[in-house]
């Protein structure tokens, strides 16, 4: 796409269009807008017990913006169940300068120095509309997506755009809705300025889960 940089792919966000590629080799990006859009209702966040007791652990260090590139390098890295990805060089780059101007953002996931885990997105208005995320340890980013609902909660959102529904999204509370009822919930979060660095850059499992308790 000659010409098309960040400020095209917020304009794009905005209308409720999204990028992806055929695959990780594929030098094109398409735009999507299919008729059904999947979210997680930042109210009906669901986490099972026993992810709550892995997140009250700490099993994880949890940042926030610490290495956005790794982050999107893990999640376009082909693993076991994904052996081909929709993130190609054009998306790299595309999403490194939102995260240079402000508008990406990651959640990452750490074992002492390695990276297990984690998840990006991109914030606009008082909408965050979730990309993709990886995971090298078990429940890594499951991990990742509470420290994200936490964060979400806290500074304002009203939107949480998953883009497709899947099973394990379901089991989050990820429901599928019309494109007209995603534009009217897009349009609605767009009036608004939510703020992303609301909590501080680290915090604690119990902290999170706090948060999405008290701005339940």
């Amino acid at each position: 796409m000659r010409g098309f940089g960040a400020e095209e792919l917020l304009n794009c966000y905005a209308r409720g269009v999204f990028p992806m590629a055929e695959g990780r080799d594929d030098p094109r990006i398409y735009l999507l807008d299919p008729d059904e859009r999947g979210i997680i209702p930042l109210d009906g966040f669901h986490a099972s017990r026993s992810l709550k007791k892995t997140v009250r652990q700490d099993v994880f260090q949890v940042t926030v913006d610490h290495d956005f590139a790794a982050v999107v390098a893990g999640c376009a890295t082909p693993a076991s169940g994904r052996e081909e990805t929709w993130i190609n060089d054009g998306i790299i780059r595309l999403y490194g300068d939102l995260h240079t101007a402000g508008y990406a953002h990651s959640v990452e996931c750490w074992s002492g120095d390695d990276l297990v885990g984690g998840l990006y997105g991109v914030s606009l208005g008082a909408a965050f509309f979730g990309e993709s995320m990886f995971s090298r340890r078990r429940d890594a980013s499951k991990v990742a997506l509470v420290h994200l609902i936490a964060r979400l909660k806290a500074g304002g959102y009203s939107l949480l755009d998953t883009q497709f529904t899947t099973e394990h999204l379901q089991s989050f509370g990820a429901q599928t809705i019309s494109r007209s009822d995603y534009r009217a919930k897009l349009a609605d979060a767009l009036i608004f300025e939510a703020d992303f660095n609301t909590l501080p850059d680290e915090i604690t499992g119990d902290q999170a889960l706090q948060s999405i308790t008290q701005t339940s």
